[in-house]
């Protein structure tokens, strides 16, 4: 998965979701408001960003998809990141319920949420 672009890794994350069992919906490219996609079970609506960046994913992310889950109506917040977290993203995550994770945790996202 390291030669993938954004697009890939978001459709690369959106069938390990699929083969589990979620619903899942692409946001419109321009204009998601820091969703990519939203994953749906029964009344869970899930919000997910994906970063495939080479190094941790910082603060912009989790500030991104905990405005972006409220703006979709979702039910919870997440960051798929390839290369983990900085510090301060995980603690802003924990004050703002995002949950973060990575593509090899994302099959089991119905009990990361629940």
């Amino acid at each position: 998965s390291s030669s993938m672009d954004g697009l890939q890794y978001e459709q690369f994350c959106k069938k390990i979701l699929e083969d589990v069992g979620w619903i899942v919906e692409d946001t419109p490219t321009s204009g998601d408001q820091g969703v990519d996609l939203i994953a749906s079970i029964e009344d869970l609506r899930v919000c997910i960003q994906c970063k495939c960046f080479a190094k941790p994913v910082g603060n912009k992310a989790v500030q991104e998809v905990a405005a972006g889950m409220i703006h979709w109506n979702g039910t919870h917040a997440v960051v798929v990141g390839k290369s983990g977290f900085t510090k301060s993203a995980q603690n802003l995550a924990e004050s703002n319920k995002v949950i973060l994770t990575s593509d090899s945790e994302l099959e089991n996202l119905e009990n990361l949420v629940l």
